[in-house]
């Protein structure tokens, strides 16, 4: 129910209790932070909303007409009910500042994440922070039941009931053993990759997704086959490097591997494997407190994809 229309803002009554006590609006004015003009024009305000002086203003000082007297009165407990609201609202803000749960997909909170960490301990050092890794619909669903304040998915877009926000690139590579026959190779067309079961993430990896959508989008009626799932990205290279079959993984998940040797890449003629990693939140609303931070933070230029 609305408030009745001549009701003055808090503001105004709050001005009006300290000239009362201050004797001086001018006094008032400088408790208040603001101009005197800015002062003797909130309480013209207050006097046209309620229709009666509320100020009586001489030489000496300003004093409350008997009108002004009741209304700071009853305005009294108003203003300390919003004091006291306002405290509430401070400890709420402080209480949620002091923890943050994260869920994020297992690329991120592997391989960008920690990074991450040490810039948001320096602009949120008092957050105790807590990571929930999982693939992309875990983390989803941990945004979605109020679990994680904040997640980060690999998949092309953001579930129903989430919205998100682009943060940084990757890119998927076909990644195999050194003795495979495509390591003598310098590419592979996409029909062969199309027609080779990979080592997979479990489904509902954002990895998985990713691959298959750019595959199936490409190559009308293709129906994947996992040669094997696994839900470890570690258990993933281990597998691909031993050589059991080629697999599809970030870029960022391997890039140690290439450089040592223990597992290979090549290219994949007509096919763009470039994918965006997302930052969700519940549709409707926007990150806060120390979640803005950390999504202000993920969305720095980061070294994605190289």
């Amino acid at each position: 129910m609305p408030l009745p229309p001549r009701v003055p803002d808090l503001p105004a009554l709050d001005l009006l209790l300290s000239v009362i006590e201050l004797g001086s609006l001018g006094r008032a004015a400088e408790a208040h932070g603001i101009s005197q003009p800015s002062a003797s024009s909130r309480i013209r305000y207050l006097e046209k909303l309620v229709g009666l002086p509320v100020l009586e203003r001489s030489t000496l000082g300003s004093r409350p007409t008997p009108a002004g007297a009741l209304i700071a009165e009853w305005a009294g407990p108003v203003v300390e009910a919003a004091r006291q609201l306002g405290a509430g609202i401070d400890t709420l803000r402080e209480q949620r500042d002091s923890r943050l749960h994260v869920a994020a997909s297992q690329t991120v909170a592997e391989y960008l994440f920690p990074k991450w960490l040490v810039a948001l301990r320096t602009s949120a050092p008092g957050t105790t922070l807590t990571l929930e890794p999982g693939n992309s619909a875990t983390v989803a669903r941990a945004v979605l039941e109020g679990r994680a304040g904040i997640g980060f998915i690999e998949s092309p877009r953001a579930p129903k009931g989430l919205e998100s926000r682009l943060v940084a690139r990757d890119r998927l590579v076909v990644v195999f053993a050194p003795r495979h026959p495509w390591a003598r190779r310098t590419d592979i067309t996409l029909a062969e990759l199309a027609a080779t079961p990979l080592i997979q993430r479990e489904p509902g990896s954002g990895t998985r997704t990713s691959f298959e959508r750019a595959v199936a989008a490409r190559v009308p009626g293709w129906q994947p086959a996992a040669l094997m799932e696994l839900s470890s990205t570690t258990a993933i290279k281990n597998a691909a490097a031993a050589g059991v079959g080629p697999a599809v993984l970030s870029s960022l998940a391997v890039s140690a591997e290439l450089a040592s040797g223990s597992l290979k890449t090549t290219t994949v003629t007509g096919l763009d494997m470039t994918r965006s990693l997302r930052a969700v939140w519940p549709a409707g609303q926007r990150p806060a407190g120390p979640a803005r931070d950390l999504y202000a933070i993920a969305r720095r230029p980061v070294a994605a994809g190289s």
